[in-house]
């Protein structure tokens, strides 16, 4: 990787020349935004709190497979190895990252965390987790959809000795102790763990809403050939079609019917626990042994000290643009498009950021130069 441009210490005699652009997370986000400002020849960084590039696919389990084929999951500038029409595991993933920011000599500073993100004299302030802090004239936020594990507050009624996890703690099936297992969470997590553990234990799948089922493949094409055939993956949030598809689930090669033929038991929405037992929406009961919340994940930004975001928590933007002049965010779920947070498509939204950073910077520059020209007459 590159060299790391020297970060602003905020007191220190020798602090140097503020950075152009601080890119917040060393995922599949941080990395394309970072291919495009290398291309401009901004001087950046992109920082990240783990000690590894894609920290969030690294918490993931170990057979995680993608349900988009090779031939869409590349990021700009360089191809996903592989064959094109196959799946690749979690692991391909990480290396094509790790490769990714090799190739292009990203950047990088790793173990960077950010306590908070302020304004102070017309310059963003990171402050950062071990008591430096980095100014830049501009930010982007890349950290993407997997920050906090949501589970549900009832979890702390189960029994201590029964074995729990989210989703991103589990790894594979010798996780778990013998006997009954109950995933609570029917999205593409809860539905392929299911299916991997009912091949070494009884496992029950508490799904809470009804989702949309789709085939990994239609009429001998993938699914995702005819959603890029259909231009269904470009429609826009903002669309009559894109607001119906937002507020839906989605499974992809996953179904009920399909986790009924691995033989996996389904159960409606859980809604409560007491010791050992789990109860469900349509008054049944079971007792478990493990449990596993494939239950999402939420957002936390309260570390930017900036008015981004409604009284509930949403974050204000057009296409990841804030209100804040020089604040994007980059890699959210339909951020503008389905394909927003996903590998293959996020490369869409950060060269439009880093288009709208070159606008900035050079609004900037014009300004600067017509004070320096009022300033000289």
């Amino acid at each position: 990787m590159a060299e790391v441009p020297a970060i602003v210490i905020r007191g220190s005699e020798h602090a140097s020349e503020r950075l152009d652009v601080t890119v917040i997370g060393a995922g599949q986000a941080g990395l394309a935004i970072g291919y495009f400002l290398a291309r401009q020849g901004r001087r950046f960084v992109i920082i990240d709190g783990a000690d590894s590039i894609g920290s969030a696919w690294r918490a993931r389990w170990d057979s995680l497979t993608l349900f988009t084929p090779r031939r869409y999951d590349s990021l700009p500038g360089l191809e996903f190895p592989g064959d094109l029409d196959g799946y690749p595991r979690r692991d391909e993933v990480i290396e094509y990252l790790e490769r990714y920011a090799e190739t292009f000599k990203l950047p990088i500073a790793l173990e960077h965390g950010v306590r908070s993100l302020s304004l102070a004299d017309h310059s963003f302030v990171l402050e950062l987790e071990d008591g430096s802090s980095i100014e830049a004239d501009q930010v982007v936020v890349a950290t993407g959809p997997f920050q906090v594990p949501r589970i549900p507050a009832f979890a702390a009624d189960l029994a201590p000795e029964i074995f729990q996890t989210h989703s991103t703690g589990y790894r594979n099936p010798t996780d778990l102790p013998a006997g009954r297992v109950l995933i609570v969470g029917g999205g593409n997590t809860g539905f392929q763990i299911a299916q991997e553990l009912s091949v070494t234990h009884e496992v029950h799948l508490a799904t809470g809403s009804r989702q949309t089922p789709l085939p990994q493949r239609f009429l001998g094409r993938d699914l995702f050939w005819w959603l890029e055939k259909t231009r269904v993956l470009h429609k826009t949030v903002d669309s009559r079609l894109g607001r119906r598809m937002r507020d839906r689930d989605t499974l992809i090669g996953s179904s009920p019917r399909s986790a009924r033929h691995a033989g996996v038991h389904m159960k409606p929405r859980a809604v409560g626990v007491s010791g050992r037992t789990v109860s469900f929406a349509d008054e049944s009961t079971l007792d478990v042994d493990a449990v596993i919340w494939a239950t999402g994940y939420r957002f936390d930004h309260s570390w930017i000290e900036l008015p981004v975001a409604d009284e509930d928590g949403t974050l204000r933007h057009r296409r990841g643009v804030t209100d804040v002049p020089g604040l994007y965010f980059l890699g959210l779920p339909w951020q503008h498009t389905r394909g927003s947070a996903l590998l293959g498509w996020v490369k869409d939204d950060a060269e439009f950021i880093a288009d709208e950073i070159a606008h900035v910077t050079n609004i900037r520059t014009d300004v600067v130069r017509e004070g320096e020209l009022v300033h000289a007459n």
